[in-house]
């Protein structure tokens, strides 16, 4: 087997807290840009959940019946909305996570954490957690071409960090869209983690389920894929 050298972490609901702050966004959203009159809110909040993790502009132009102006003006309500919301509740980390890195990258494992989220939202979060040292790099699809389920996105933290392989690569995130991406970026470790949007049966698809991203390096021990020495013992389905 290929050993890891660089893993690629989704941020809402797999490193950061999320407590339904992308839903509450997604409303707020539409409601004020009239995106939540084209369908029923229960439809439409279903749809926001069905895709979670993917990029927003494609989730919003669903929403807009096609209609891309509306869905561009949504999508740049939705980070105003976010940032407003994290300004209300302040912003967590997944318990665990940072330490979780800070173990990968003493092992000598590089971290991008990826994104649906524009570049400004992003760097909001990372600035609010202290994360700007803690990770080599961060994308959002406008840094990749293409969101989620494409693998763009896995494929540029690739290039960009100079990882040997495909199969060096591990990905890990809450959602069926971040288990997709992995799986079309041909990843060499796939991981659900079960702190966010998807249950464990719609994860089923990954190389593993696990309760928490605090368990990804011994996740990555257990399968053989790094000679590092994590102690602590995965939950895995």
């Amino acid at each position: 087997m290929t050993a890891i050298e660089l893993v690629v972490l989704d941020m809402a609901g797999t490193t950061v807290r999320d407590d339904g702050v992308v839903e509450q966004a997604f409303q707020r959203a539409a409601e004020r840009t009239g995106v939540a009159d084209r369908m029923p809110w229960p439809e439409a909040l279903q749809y926001v959940r069905d895709t979670m993790g993917m990029s927003k502009i494609d989730v919003f132009t669903h929403l807009a019946g096609g209609d891309i102006a509306a869905a561009t003006a949504a999508t740049d309500a939705f980070e105003g909305a976010y940032s407003e919301i994290i300004a209300e509740q302040g912003v967590e980390e997944i318990a665990g996570a940072a330490d979780m890195i800070a173990r990968l990258r003493d092992a000598g494992i590089k971290v991008v954490l990826t994104t649906g989220f524009a570049p400004v939202t992003r760097d909001a979060l990372i600035d609010a957690l202290g994360w700007r040292d803690l990770v080599d790099l961060a994308l959002s699809p406008v840094d990749a071409g293409r969101g989620r389920p494409a693998p763009d996105l896995v494929l540029t933290a690739l290039l960009r960090t100079g990882a040997s392989s495909v199969q060096a690569v591990a990905v890990a995130g809450d959602t069926s869209s971040d288990v997709e991406t992995g799986r079309r970026a041909g990843a060499g470790f796939v991981a659900g983690v079960l702190t966010g949007a998807h249950r464990r049966d719609v994860l089923a698809a990954a190389d593993a389920v696990l309760e928490s991203v605090a368990d990804l390096p011994a996740a990555l021990t257990e399968h053989g894929l790094t000679g590092a020495d994590f102690a602590a013992p995965a939950r895995t389905s």
